[in-house]
């Protein structure tokens, strides 16, 4: 249950004996669900050899500005590298590692990635006592701190050199919960609950037929996806779909029928800062459903069907400080129909989607929105993945919790 999940982490490894460390904490953050690019210095391989990290890492691990190993040498672009990293960490970073960063001298690829992220920057100091507690070691830590850079404080315990006392780097456990907190406490949705909910649902005909729709819950899932990345404790409540969530900060809850998933949605929505129906929930169900199959026995058959509870509407005449969010789905007079549905039913923002719009819908990994809000603002979006809009989405909503 980690916010790591699904981030991108660049790491660099510099030249101390500490460097043994970093397999368990490149293992670590992989099991957290991360991605981990690993960066090394010269030095660095003189204490664990790239061969391992790119084995726990399942990346090859680059070391130099200029790849010359092969017939035609290439450029190892660390631009490319600080643009892919949602954070950049550097462990062990040494004294002489952070007195170069502190001054910005570039002679290395560690140093180069470092001068070219606009990501957050972490760095793990390792050295010894003395080294440490020596005035230039402080002042360096300082100038980073004051130029924006986290540090994960160093350790006391025994140290390489015999002595005991400060200096240890952070060990590997300590440095991943360090992060998280950091990270969990500077994202926009931290100590949020959202309630999301996706996919088609049924409505039982009999045991083996019912009435539903094309809806695959994509856009339900990538939100609760999103909304998890933004620090947000999630609950979805999805009908039946072939989807699963991939960040286990989501708390997923599977239903079948519009009953049921109206009373999972009841059962937490008081609870809930933020709520995203984006489940296509049916608008009728048999009025009668039968126990047994249904033989084929008339050239004819007529079923009757009755009007499925309205679950947006339900929550819109309960809501009190929940931010309500409804999806319309829609194929003529589009702002017209969402606008009285976005009144209606009494919420804080809708979500259009026309199926006039080639890419956008059911069953495809691209959509097309219109955000609607309730003091009348209109924003109008263009063809995305639908991981794109559903951060579109929830940027929209935090804007408004603003």
């Amino acid at each position: 249950m980690s916010i790591l999940h699904g981030k991108k982490i660049l790491f660099g490894v510099t030249g101390g004996i500490a460097a043994y460390k970093t397999a368990h904490l490149v293992r670590l953050f992989v099991k957290a669900g991360a991605e981990v690019q690993v960066l090394m210095t010269a030095s660095a391989k003189d204490f664990i050899t790239p061969l391992t990290l790119a084995t726990l890492s399942k990346r090859e691990v680059f070391s130099e500005l200029i790849n010359t190993e092969t017939e035609n040498p290439t450029w190892n672009n660390h631009v490319d590298f600080s643009l892919w990293a949602d954070f950049f960490i550097v462990a062990p970073a040494t004294a002489n590692t952070l007195a170069k960063m502190a001054n910005g001298v570039c002679d290395n690829l560690v140093l180069a990635t470092f001068l070219s992220c606009k990501c957050p920057v972490y760095v793990a100091p390792a050295m010894d006592l003395d080294m440490y507690q020596h005035p230039t070691t402080k002042s360096n830590l300082d100038k980073l701190q004051q130029n924006g850079i986290n540090i994960i404080p160093a350790e006391s315990g025994e140290l390489a050199s015999g002595l005991q006392g400060e200096g240890r780097m952070a060990e590997p456990e300590n440095i991943v919960l360090f992060l998280e907190n950091h990270l969990q406490k500077q994202a926009p949705l931290f100590g949020k609950k959202v309630l999301i909910t996706a996919g088609p649902t049924y409505e039982a005909i009999d045991p083996v037929r019912f009435i539903g729709n094309h809806a695959s819950g994509l856009m339900g899932f990538q939100l609760a996806e999103q909304a998890a990345s933004l620090g947000a404790k999630v609950t979805l409540v999805s009908g039946p779909s072939y989807l699963n969530v991939q960040n286990p900060l989501i708390k997923k809850i599977k239903v079948v029928s519009a009953a049921d998933m109206l009373q999972e949605v009841l059962n937490h929505f008081d609870t809930s800062d933020i709520v995203i129906m984006a489940a296509a929930v049916a608008d009728y169900k048999p009025k009668h459903a039968a126990s047994q199959k249904v033989k084929k026995s008339e050239a004819n058959w007529v079923l009757e069907l009755e009007k499925t509870t309205d679950i947006l509407f339900t929550l819109g005449q309960q809501k009190k400080h929940q931010l309500l969010v409804g999806f319309a789905l829609e194929t003529n007079n589009e702002i017209e129909h969402a606008n009285q549905k976005l009144t209606k039913k009494n919420l804080d923002f809708i979500v259009l989607n026309s199926l006039n719009d080639a890419g956008a819908g059911f069953g495809v990994s691209t959509n097309k929105i219109t955000l609607m809000d309730k003091f009348g603002r209109v924003e109008e979006g263009v063809l995305k993945p639908k991981s794109e809009v559903a951060f579109d989405i929830l940027q929209k909503a935090i804007s408004m919790m603003a």
